[in-house]
């Protein structure tokens, strides 16, 4: 198999639950494309005693090409070095360092071999990012210089998008414009395209049932008139719509994605409809990353009762993809 169409895997945070749920993942998921994690030697080490899990461990040396004969009967790991003494603390700074060296790593992997398929471990967005970037979308974007850029969550029967991802509400209303629309729309509309799909899409408005009390109505000045111009340009888009009623069932079936205005607008519906099954994408990237839709998750670390199911569809996806 060409070395191109690998998965490649960054563990994220060490003190975290996804070794347990990668054990999961790989005992329960028949995947065809090779998996190769970029992590900690001793940790993974210590994660597999700690949970009684014994498989192979195939070191890769990734200062060589890629090997084409790669397969899953063993863990491909390309080991970076980590103070296992660490491995079991509370999240903080000190695996900041691990952490950027095991992404600036991927990163040149993707570039030196082309990878299409990236997989990104959950990370702690207050220790790792450090209000350097909003989220994990743009660190990596930028890592790629990518501008336009969008999160898609992803499930079969019914994705979201936020226009703003983790902007602090009193800075979202300002954020909006039309523009930003057109860039997601169109960034939503080449994923599906992919996929075989022309998308129906449906945006919601900023403000309670798409109206305000003050003179500037978003609703009406921004978002609407940036669906009629999408419209006259064939996309299938409609709104916008209010947000309290939008994910009613007979509302939301009739729609492949709900582009909302902000990040909880969509994410907190979405989560309680799917839980787990449903994958974080990143839209724009000149490759697919996901990443498992849930955090570190720390007060569940070593408990092996956390759900996998992210993760299991987020390697079935690329699998296919």
């Amino acid at each position: 198999m060409n070395p191109k169409n690998y998965i490649l895997i960054v563990a994220g945070e060490p003190n975290s639950i996804f070794f347990e749920i990668f054990f999961k993942t790989i005992d329960n998921v028949r995947v065809k494309k090779p998996l190769i994690i970029i992590a900690s030697l001793k940790v993974i080490q210590l994660q597999m005693k700690k949970f009684g899990y014994k498989k192979k461990i195939k070191l890769i040396n990734f200062n060589l090409p890629l090997n084409n004969k790669l397969d899953n009967k063993s863990i491909n790991l390309i080991n970076v070095n980590y103070d296992s003494r660490k491995a079991f603390d509370s999240i903080s700074s000190k695996s900041n360092k691990y952490i950027e060296s095991c992404f600036q790593l991927a990163f040149k992997i993707i570039k030196k071999n082309k990878i299409k398929r990236f997989i990104s471990g959950p990370i702690n967005k207050n220790t790792f990012l450090n209000k350097k970037y909003l989220g994990m979308t743009e660190y990596i974007s930028k890592n790629f210089k990518i501008k336009k850029n969008a999160m898609l969550i992803y499930n079969k029967q019914l994705s979201v998008c936020p226009l703003t991802t983790h902007l602090p509400l009193k800075l979202v209303s300002r954020k909006i414009s039309k523009k930003l629309i057109f860039e997601k729309v169109e960034l939503i509309n080449q994923f599906y395209k992919k996929l075989n799909i022309k998308p129906k899409i449906a945006v919601l408005g900023l403000n309670p049932h798409c109206e305000s009390v003050s003179k500037f109505n978003e609703d009406l000045k921004i978002i609407k008139p940036a669906i009629q111009i999408l419209k006259k340009k064939r996309y299938n888009i409609y709104g916008p719509f209010p947000a309290d009623t939008i994910f009613l069932k007979n509302n939301r079936d009739q729609f492949d994605v709900i582009l909302g205005m902000y990040h909880d607008q969509v994410l907190t519906p979405v989560k309680t409809i799917f839980e787990y099954d449903a994958i974080n994408i990143t839209l724009g990237l000149p490759f697919v990353r996901i990443s498992p839709d849930h955090g570190p998750n720390e007060k569940m670390m070593g408990k092996n009762i956390s759900n996998p199911l992210s993760l299991m569809k987020a390697i079935s996806f690329l699998d296919k993809y």
